[in-house]
């Protein structure tokens, strides 16, 4: 089992203040916790991700916001505010186009049987990003775009969509709202922000919000009760995970209880239906997380799953 590891020095230089919790830094701890877990030898790095394409970009967002999100990113210094916590600054559009980028290079070297399975260590994140809206601190689908691209260039028939952020991934759900070849499963804090995912049910969409303080034991039943019987109902030929770390007990940014121990068991049982529906494909990109400590020891455990070292 060859799991490949994603990313690239463009994802640090996007940054939005000193004090923003969506900080380069994340990134860091991440490459810190494998290295000192001991995961970082078993897998395959590729530093280089190539960006994407406005061609691979407007798979998944339209073309006027893309051009109009390239044209607002085109300046020397300083930031760029989108919404009331999302600013672009000199490096954000490209670090957005290498972060795509890195899921669709993922997504075929899974597809061609170079790698099972893949974690894209990228910034920044992309589920809140809705087909023509940034926000969130999203700017691009990273995992909309990856999927459409396994669709659409790489010919597959069914994809399903895994988010466990805390959050609702609004911004996938509004790309894929609707489209037959795409099951979208998640569970997310609610009421809480971008306050969606809760307002009436999508035939292609599983989403499940739990109150404040949820715990393992509840996502975990989740998991075994709605998700999974979907899933098998579905059969999708491949899996993308929109990896969010931010329900974990220690991140301020949500308040419910996950620990790394959840994160493991939650990623075991889709490598577990990943390896008997669809030949072990998952493309898993990082998305909310935000205590430091708390996601390089929530990545670690996610990877360590990923990479069969459990």
């Amino acid at each position: 089992m060859t799991t490949g590891f994603y990313t690239h020095a463009d994802c640090t230089l996007h940054e939005m203040g000193a004090d923003h919790p969506e900080c380069p830094q994340r990134l860091a701890a991440i490459e810190d916790r494998l290295i000192a877990a001991q995961i970082a030898p078993w897998l395959e790095r590729h530093d280089d991700a190539p960006p994407a394409s406005l061609e691979d970009v407007e798979r998944a967002h339209s073309a006027l916001y893309v051009a109009d999100l390239k044209k607002r990113g085109d300046f020397e210094q300083g930031h760029e505010w989108i919404d009331a916590d999302t600013m672009m600054n000199p490096h954000t559009w490209q670090a957005a186009l290498r972060a795509a980028g890195a899921a669709i290079s993922a997504t075929d070297a899974v597809i061609d049987g170079h790698l099972h399975n893949a974690f894209c260590s990228i910034r920044p994140p992309g589920h809140h990003a809705t087909r023509d809206q940034a926000m969130g601190f999203c700017f691009l689908g990273n995992v909309a775009i990856a999927a459409r691209h396994a669709l659409d260039v790489r010919g597959l028939d069914r994809v399903a969509i895994v988010d466990f952020d805390v959050h609702h991934g609004n911004g996938t759900e509004d790309i894929f709202r609707g489209d037959e070849r795409v099951l979208m499963v998640s569970f997310f804090q609610h009421p809480f922000y971008p306050y969606s995912g809760a307002e009436g049910e999508q035939p292609n969409m599983v989403n499940v919000p739990v109150p404040a303080y949820t715990k393992g034991d509840g996502v975990r039943h989740i998991v075994t009760e709605q998700w999974l019987p979907r899933l098998r109902t579905f059969a999708p030929q491949m899996l993308f995970i929109s990896a969010g770390f931010d329900a974990h007990r220690e991140d301020d940014m949500g308040q419910m209880g996950l620990v790394e121990a959840d994160y493991a068991w939650i990623t075991r049982q889709l490598v577990d239906f990943a390896e008997a529906q669809c030949e072990g494909r998952i493309v898993s990109c990082l998305e909310g997380g935000y205590n430091l400590s708390a996601l390089g020891r929530s990545v670690a455990e996610h990877v360590r799953v990923l990479a069969g070292l459990d």
